[in-house]
């Protein structure tokens, strides 16, 4: 199921150290198509990997947030029209917990994060042609975040770190895991 990890659009600075991918963000960096805003940016720092059929997908992430529209998280991509981003993102004087999906063009779903945005988990479990969202702050309990959509066929899966404003923030990548999807019910939040 799993093949290496590499780099679409590779930060200037970055490196593995004990199992961590510790990235530091370049300068006006995202992945956004369309909506509201009228441009397209594919410029946003994704690791990922190949990924066929069904499976489970789960990181751990720390960063400090600071900067209006600073991110990271997970992302899943087929290509540069289909994809979905998840993850923490600082907007309106916070950070949040959100997720953008993009089929042609792209949405944003965005609430309060109820944890320290500093340190939290994420996990994305794909089933056929259905996406499932969850995040956790202490890395035992997954509310769900989203349920979408997402055409079938092979993907890449990994982390993504943008920042749209400015460049230079340092975030650390952990516990990355790809495997078979977790068979849990809907509601099953363990």
């Amino acid at each position: 199921m799993e093949s290496p990890f590499h780099w679409i659009n590779e930060p200037a600075e970055w490196r593995v150290e004990n199992n961590v991918l510790r990235v530091v963000t370049g300068a006006n960096t995202d992945f956004w198509r369309d909506t509201w805003y009228g441009f397209t940016r594919f410029c946003g720092h994704c690791y990922a990997t190949e990924a066929a059929g069904d499976f489970t997908f789960q990181v751990k992430v720390r960063a400090d947030f600071s900067a209006l529209y600073d991110q990271a998280g997970i992302m899943l991509m087929a290509d540069e029209r289909h994809w979905l981003k998840a993850g923490i993102e600082y907007n309106d004087g916070a950070p949040a917990i959100g997720s953008v999906l993009t089929l042609g063009r792209s949405d944003w779903a965005t609430g309060v994060f109820p944890g320290d945005a500093r340190c939290f988990w994420l996990r994305l479990t794909r089933k056929g042609d259905a996406l499932r969202l969850q995040y956790s702050t202490d890395g035992a309990r997954w509310p769900l975040l989203r349920l979408c959509p997402f055409p079938a066929g092979n993907v890449k899966v990994g982390v993504m770190c943008c920042t749209p404003e400015r460049g230079g923030l340092a975030v650390a990548f952990e516990e990355m895991q790809l495997t078979p999807p977790l068979e849990k019910a809907l509601h099953d939040l363990s």
